[in-house]
């Protein structure tokens, strides 16, 4: 495709307008040409972060059945997805959709079965960090075999403090849902248990959450994860891995940045929140896809697969929280078409 990918994004919120600006200012190959929000102001001021010639939709399936869009980016809330996915996809429209595939494992399969009858994919799950430099090369150790077998992943999750109405499901389903993701890249492999263990919880949560706690996880050739899951660490945002191999031990997500001594201090700085800790891998993340369907080829990103294998293991995660037993993930066969 020899012009610019024409893209509509689908839901003008927060992470909506940040891929609005991603796409705009810092990705090659594409223009937002079109917004789709129920709120008219919110979407009128997406379309301003665009620039000029942008057309406002207050219905997704309106903006779908155009015909003037070459890709669409879905970041609404998950349980509006499935509707907008299935229309796409019967249409044969390319969808990056934000993390959740949809809103439950049952729906979720629905979409992987849908994709595979058209042989073709279609959609891209937005699973960023696997876009990290850090998580690449720490996947490296997993597949080079140089450091011997992985056994063990531990993992920290901090966020500063949770949005409002945060839950103890929203702990998995919006935040150790990376983590599942990651322990999935990583091994190279499914998920087969999850529990979940809870303890002693910080005076921040004002009693809302169970915070902090422990999701600790088994993959199928029996690596074990330990999750800390801390959304009221208040000091800034964290996310570390520590992998141990046969022969070695490889950490990712340590601190970074400037390391200053003045004025009789000494330290650096922590990062804020996930948009300044994966910037680099958001942008890496969308150039690929665009650079794809520019091509003429299909998204090669995380797939609908994968997101029906995390929404799988976020529901199990989930009753095992809520039940404190451990709960086998079962997932059903793999369509070929997925690999």
């Amino acid at each position: 495709m020899a012009n610019n990918l024409r893209i509509a994004v689908i839901g003008t919120g927060r992470m909506g307008s940040d891929h609005i600006k991603r796409l705009t200012h810092r990705i090659a190959g594409a223009d937002v040409t079109g917004v789709v929000d129920i709120d008219a102001g919110r979407a009128q001021a997406a379309a301003a972060l665009a620039g000029e010639h942008v057309t406002v939709w207050d219905d997704p399936h309106a903006a779908l059945a155009s015909g003037e869009y070459d890709a669409f980016v879905l970041t609404t809330p998950g349980m509006l997805h499935y509707d907008v996915l299935m229309d796409a996809l019967a249409k044969r429209v390319p969808v990056f959709c934000e993390k959740p595939l949809t809103a439950d494992a049952a729906t979720a399969r629905e979409i992987v079965d849908a994709e595979a009858q058209l042989e073709r994919r279609a959609i891209q799950v937005g699973f960023m960090r696997r876009y990290d430099a850090g998580y690449q090369r720490l996947r490296r150790y997993f597949t080079d075999g140089s450091l011997g077998a992985a056994l063990m992943l531990h993992c920290r999750h901090r966020n500063p403090d949770p949005p409002p109405n945060f839950t103890d499901a929203l702990m998995i389903y919006d935040s150790v849902v990376h983590e599942i993701d990651g322990v999935r890249y990583f091994a190279g492999e499914e998920i087969t248990e999850i529990s979940v263990r809870k303890g002693r919880a910080t005076t921040g949560g004002q009693g809302k959450l169970s915070d902090p706690q422990q999701v600790l996880m088994r993959t199928q050739s029996g690596v074990l994860v330990d999750v800390e899951i801390f959304v009221n660490a208040l000091f800034g945002y964290q996310v570390h891995t520590e992998a141990v191999f046969e022969r070695g031990v490889v950490d990712i997500g340590n601190d970074e940045g400037a390391y200053v001594r003045s004025a009789g201090r000494w330290g650096g700085e922590v990062t804020p929140g996930f948009e300044q800790r994966f910037a680099a891998a958001f942008d890496t993340e969308f150039q690929g896809w665009v650079n794809r369907l520019r091509e003429g080829l299909p998204p090669n990103g995380p797939s609908a697969w994968d997101g029906y294998a995390a929404a799988a293991c976020c529901e199990a995660g989930v009753e095992a929280q809520m039940t404190g037993r451990t709960i086998t993930v079962e997932l059903g066969d793999k369509p070929t078409f997925y690999g």
